[in-house]
């Protein structure tokens, strides 16, 4: 038996409340995927940056398939140096925006997967806007 509820507070190594960078962007992803969904006419414009990589795909998510994806791990779209910056984020939103609007597809909902709207992803989709996608 215990003698306090202090004490055993204090024992406890983690806390289940223990915040770090990643559970926190699953956590607001989650928030936003439950309001943000893609349909056949509007699908979601879905990013995603590793360290190295920025990942860019639309996804019509009443069927369930993936309409046109980017990423900096195509020939295309690697520069000399392999990073997870702005200039590498507006190719990748310019390259997107060629392939929707090759399908006829001008308009899509932007899922910005639990990351910040400032930096990538802001330069990502102002490249998408720039090229003529509406969202």
């Amino acid at each position: 038996m215990r003698a306090s509820r202090f004490v055993a507070r204090k024992e406890r190594q983690f806390s289940s409340m223990a915040i770090n960078r990643k559970t926190t962007r699953q956590r607001i992803r989650q928030r936003i995927r439950k309001k943000v969904s893609g349909t056949a006419e509007r699908p979601r414009l879905a990013v995603h940056f590793s360290g190295r990589h920025v990942y860019a795909q639309v996804i019509d998510d009443d069927t369930g398939r993936t309409l046109a994806a980017a990423s900096t791990l195509q020939k295309t779209l690697s520069g000399k140096k392999i990073a997870a910056n702005r200039e590498t984020a507006e190719r990748v939103g310019k390259a997107i925006a060629e392939k929707l609007l090759a399908k006829k597809v001008d308009t899509v909902v932007f899922d910005r997967g639990g990351f910040i709207f400032h930096g990538k992803v802001k330069a990502l989709a102002d490249a998408a806007r720039g090229s003529g996608l509406k969202f």
